[in-house]
């Protein structure tokens, strides 16, 4: 989905999505990768369709990447 940048800090944000057994739902979560690191959120989107749910990414500002990439780990 994009890059993270904060000084010499980079991470690659990429968007998950799965559909629920029965197609009613779409959940998804957001992974943070860099060089050999990696982080991921837990499963914070539940939306009729992955459409949705990029809608509402999309609404994340970097301040709230951060604060999510801070909040999963070191």
């Amino acid at each position: 989905m994009g890059e993270l940048v904060r000084g010499p800090a980079r991470w690659d944000v990429y968007l998950e999505t799965v559909a629920e057994s029965d197609q009613s739902a779409v959940r998804g979560r957001i992974h943070f990768a860099q060089a050999d690191r990696r982080r991921l959120s837990a499963w914070i989107f539940l939306e009729r369709s992955e459409r949705d749910i990029r809608q509402r990414f999309t609404g994340f500002s970097d301040a709230d990447l951060w604060n999510l990439l801070e909040s999963v780990g070191p």
